[in-house]
Order: C-alpha cells, then sequence, then structure tokens
C-alpha cells in the first residue's frame, strides 16, 4: 500500500494496517505499522484534506 520510513529499524518499508487519517492542521496522513518491529509508522501526504465547510449562499450569482 504505502511506504514509509521505520526510525526503529532506519528502513524503508511497507506501512501494515495502513490507515488514512486527516491531522488537525487539515493535511492527509497515513497511519500503521512496521511490519517488523511493529513501531507505529506515519506519513504526511501530500496537499491538503478537501474543505468540509458549505459554500455561503450569500454570495452573488456571477451569471446575474
Amino acid at each position: 500500500m504505502a511506504e514509509g520510513y521505520c526510525i526503529k529499524c532506519k528502513a524503508k518499508k511497507e506501512i501494515a494496517d495502513a490507515v488514512e487519517e486527516t491531522t488537525k492542521t487539515g493535511r492527509k496522513a497515513i497511519k500503521g505499522k512496521c511490519p517488523t518491529c511493529g513501531t507505529v509508522m506515519f506519513k504526511i501526504l501530500g496537499g491538503k484534506a478537501p474543505s468540509t465547510s458549505p459554500v455561503s449562499s450569500s454570495l452573488p450569482n456571477p451569471t446575474e
């Protein structure tokens, strides 16, 4: 699935039991475990998660 760096093993490895999450700053990330030692691995993905706030209906319609 996703490859990350295990700090304990000091090597790049495939992330086991990977789950996609959103950080409190709004960035997408993958969190899982190292298949060898079981240490938690965390990889921040590129880009920000899409905003869930609704578009304001008070904005004027550009076609009017």
